[in-house]
């Protein structure tokens, strides 16, 4: 049986050190006091960032098999704390035991590829003659760490979503610092002790769960080159606001749409759709949240949707049985229960749940919902899902578009010319075809447009962002 420890460490440059415990994490199902860690100050994360600074070059000048072995240990050393590290997300999260399984194999893949990739940085020889003025000239350029780096990693991914910057600086080089969500910190302090493990240049990382006091030096220190935010869109953009000079990528919100053809295996898509809508109770950014049908078959899915929906088990998420746990807060629940009961006011039909008790919300689905409704325009991140139906498939893209969101969309059909169209006209940052929004691998390109976010996550895209191209021309003198 595992237990976690009362109280826990930051990391520091590389070292644990308990200045305090200020922090009080809860068991979010219980609302009880889980445990307790080490808040940094200004000082503290100015010391980090400083830590980091001195790193930067012994960080670039490290070879890609030293590297690689940093990296690989963090697999194996997750590996061997599988179970640690998925208990310590459930109680910490709410996540469901299993869902939390799901994420710790998710941490694992993420470092994996990063040590693979991180042995195969390459460049190019670019032959320059490309007109007489260059008769003789020749160029080539590689990849170089950005330099120090700023990670801002939130409450629902606490494992994978820190790997995906994590990794990759480590797999390029980088010096960093890391600010985790308050509510979920154990997972990326978990990711510190296994690092504090390995013969890391003093300084390359620090691990610092800080309070609103001193956090904006994660985003405004000039020292830092590259800020990688993850988190809702209204504080990512005010973030990107005040990041000064520094390279920005963001990950941010979305609102993520489903079409479902009429062509479409119905049992099959059922089962992906009550996935993407009602995995770890909604809170994902690329949650299954507009599920559009075609009129044919609307009414068959829609009775199925319902009738599958209600057999969810909610409860505690230790429970190994049970699909549904709580939102982070009882804020949240409220909030969105609130944007479902607005959303009904205003001629909305609920079909099934709807009931809060506590940080507890049922799988709810409505329909017939009017756009200009919260429940509609915004971000849910909760177990709720809204149907409509089509009769154009032209008609139904245009309704995904149909958002300030743009992170991922996914189609069930049978008609590669329809899935040519999505993916051309679908204003997002991937297409999912026969599966739902949430699908993801952590090797694919992964961020959004609109206010979904910039740049992209997946190890290499993200390497890419944390290094520069540096240009080498030769002119040959013989």
């Amino acid at each position: 049986m595992v237990k976690l420890k009362d109280v826990y460490p930051l990391y520091l440059n590389n070292k644990a050190e308990q200045p305090n415990t200020d922090l009080a994490v809860t068991d979010k199902f219980t609302g009880e006091v889980a445990f307790r860690c080490a808040q940094a100050d200004a000082a503290t994360i100015n010391a980090g960032i400083a830590g980091a600074v001195e790193a930067a070059e012994p960080m670039a000048r490290m070879p890609a098999y030293a590297r690689r072995d940093v990296l690989q240990h963090c697999v194996d050393r997750f590996t061997e704390r599988a179970e640690e590290l998925a208990f310590a997300l459930c109680v910490e999260a709410g996540k469901p035991i299993k869902d939390s399984e799901g994420e710790v194999g998710r941490l694992i893949d993420t470092f994996r590829i990063a040590a693979e990739e991180s042995v195969r940085i390459t460049g190019e020889v670019q032959p320059l003659d490309i007109s007489p003025r260059a008769k003789g000239y020749m160029g080539m350029w590689k990849r170089v760490p950005i330099g120090p780096c700023s990670f801002i990693s939130p409450f629902n991914f606490p494992l994978n979503l820190a790997a995906h910057k994590i990794a990759p600086a480590l797999a390029v080089g980088c010096s960093f610092v890391m600010k985790p969500a308050s509510r979920t910190p154990l997972g990326a302090l978990i990711i510190g002790e296994v690092l504090a493990e390995t013969d890391l240049p003093r300084g390359a990382f620090s691990i610092l769960p800080a309070h609103r006091d001193g956090a904006d030096l994660f985003t405004e220190d000039e020292r830092l080159k590259l800020l990688s935010f993850t988190g809702s869109p209204g504080v990512g953009w005010d973030l990107k606001a005040k990041a000064g000079k520094k390279k920005v990528v963001l990950e941010l919100g979305g609102n993520a749409a489903c079409i479902i053809d009429h062509d479409a295996d119905l049992d099959d898509a059922l089962e992906r759709v009550i996935f993407g809508a009602f995995y770890q109770s909604g809170q994902s950014c690329i949650h299954a949240q507009r599920i559009i049908v075609h009129e044919d078959v609307y009414d068959l899915f829609r009775d199925m949707f319902v009738a599958r929906a209600k057999t969810l088990i909610a409860g505690d998420p230790k429970d190994r049985n049970v699909f549904i746990g709580p939102m982070i807060t009882e804020g949240e629940a409220k909030r969105l229960d609130g944007w479902i009961q607005a959303a009904v006011a205003a001629g909305a039909k609920l079909l099934c749940g709807g009931k809060r008790d506590g940080a507890m919300l049922e799988a709810t689905i409505i329909e017939d919902v009017p756009r200009d409704t919260d429940a509609y325009r915004e971000e849910a991140f909760g177990p709720l899902a809204i149907l409509s139906k089509f009769s154009d498939f032209k008609a139904a893209l245009d309704e995904v578009n149909d958002s300030k969101f743009g992170l991922q969309a996914g189609i069930f059909t049978r008609d590669l010319f329809k899935t040519l169209d999505a993916w051309d006209d679908l204003d997002v940052g991937g297409v999912v075809i026969n599966d739902v929004p949430s699908f993801r691998v952590d090797n694919m390109p992964y961020g959004g447009v609109k206010d979904s976010g910039l740049g992209r996550e997946g190890v290499r895209f993200a390497m890419e962002d944390m290094t520069e191209i540096r240009n080498l021309v030769i002119r040959r003198l013989s």
